[in-house]
């Protein structure tokens, strides 16, 4: 391997660690039920808040409560597989890294 090559890689090692730092700050939200349930999630998939409105609690019906926020959830884990996929393919030019997202 010549000297620009390895340049080359370090420099898109120096750039994927710089993006695994912004998905960390970078976050998407979800919502279900029209706004009863919000999730928010970083792109490392992190759960970094879930909200839900007082009037979505109905104590008769607490499958209902559940099932949005489980849609909430696996919405906002779909967001940020597509950021993280979206950054860093930036990056890698498309290529698959196993173990990258």
């Amino acid at each position: 391997m010549d000297q620009r090559m390895v340049k080359q890689l370090q420099q898109m090692q120096d750039k994927m660690m710089k993006a695994q730092e912004d998905l960390a700050n970078e976050t998407v939200t979800s919502t279900a039920g029209g706004g009863a349930v919000t999730v928010v999630m970083n792109g490392h998939h992190e759960v970094r808040s879930v909200k839900i409105d007082p009037d979505a609690v109905d104590a008769s019906d607490m499958e209902m409560l559940e099932d949005m926020v489980l849609t909430a959830f696996n919405d906002a884990l779909e967001k940020a597989q597509a950021m993280a996929q979206e950054k860093m393919g930036a990056i890698t030019g498309g290529l698959n890294i196993p173990g990258m997202f």
